[in-house]
């Protein structure tokens, strides 16, 4: 188990074999867009490890507003180049650098209610300028399980041939973020991957950490969303690399997460008895919760190599030794699409 954030960071972003593979499949520089959020540091030191183990000299630009200098200053150590660039001004596009692979992991989720006019425009609208920019190289577009619509927990989530159904505008705005990539490939001929991540966790946030804190701390559980989904972030990244591989001017679109329906009273009982605490429950289970079929991917990639189980063990022990968290609950109890 990782016991400092150096060892966690190091663990999040070791690449396997098949990223490398992956990446071997383009050529040029890669450039992430939106990198500076939770996932974006862990995908580009994966992305730098990988070329540094292939010896290779491409480069892996990290482009954002970079408001947390901190950030920004890990990545310049880890051998990342970031640019600073404010993606939801047009006139940004023009000078961003070339790239041979692009991943697309801008976006607005948090405060949407209220402002709704900002999530349209970064969900939807910035979208349209990155495929605009990037037309012709291979895209990976981070995307949500929001798109969904809630399902019984017993159907075993929704696989990526059934029906959307957003709830909320940032949903819906989801949803046209992936419709702007779509536009590209069949205008362009863009090979694009669509990846629907439904909900990343590590120690220091996600799912996990959310229900453990609140238990440690004494806080109430809300049970409403009876389900989840969790995936060890690490695997997810790694999936999302080697989707390189199946981007097509077809956009191929693949769920991302772990192969459990998760209780949400259950985790929080678990996490009450490894810190020796008491949960305090309340609501009661809604018949439908937001939740995804990964099969799809599990065939392609495999399980996830860090599984729930170790997940949650790793969490408690992390809080109970009071590690670090990052402060951004992912609201998952959320069931209006009000964020």
């Amino acid at each position: 188990m990782p016991t400092t954030e150096a060892a966690l960071e190091e663990q999040l972003s070791a690449p396997s074999d098949a990223v490398a593979a992956a990446l071997a499949s383009t050529t040029g520089d890669i450039v992430v867009l939106g990198a500076g959020g939770k996932v974006g540091p862990t995908l580009c030191r994966m992305l730098r490890r990988a070329l540094d183990a292939a010896g290779s000299p491409r480069r892996v630009l990290a482009i954002s507003r970079w408001s947390d200098a901190d950030v920004r200053d890990r990545l310049i150590r880890w051998g990342v180049e970031p640019v600073t660039a404010d993606l939801a001004d047009p006139d940004a596009w023009a000078g961003l650098p070339d790239a041979g692979a692009v991943f697309f992991l801008a976006g607005n989720k948090f405060g949407s209610t209220g402002n709704q006019h900002l999530t349209w425009w970064m969900n939807a609208v910035v979208p349209g300028l990155a495929a605009s920019r990037y037309r012709g190289v291979p895209t990976v577009v981070y995307s949500s399980g929001n798109v969904y619509p809630f399902v019984p927990p017993h159907s075993g989530g929704c696989s990526e041939t059934d029906p959307v159904g957003p709830v909320g505008t940032y949903a819906q705005s989801c949803l046209a973020r992936e419709q702007a990539f779509a536009h590209a490939a069949a205008q362009w001929g863009t090979p694009v991957a669509i990846y629907r991540l439904n909900y990343a966790v590590e120690l220091r946030y996600g799912v996990l950490a959310d229900i453990a804190g609140k238990v440690a701390s004494g806080a109430e559980v809300d049970v409403t969303m009876g389900a989840v989904n969790v995936v060890w972030q690490r695997d997810s990244t790694d999936w999302s690399i080697r989707l390189l591989e199946h981007a097509a001017p077809e956009p191929f679109v693949l769920n991302g997460t772990g192969p459990e329906k998760a209780s949400t009273r259950r985790l929080a009982e678990q996490f009450a008895a490894l810190l020796g605490r008491e949960a305090h429950i309340v609501g009661a289970e809604a018949p439908e919760a937001l939740l995804s079929d990964a099969s799809r991917c599990h065939a392609l990639f495999g399980y996830p190599t860090v599984g729930l189980a170790q997940a949650r063990a790793w969490t408690a022990a992390w809080i109970a030794a009071g590690g670090r968290q990052l402060g951004k609950a992912t609201k998952f109890q959320t069931r209006d699409g009000r964020f």
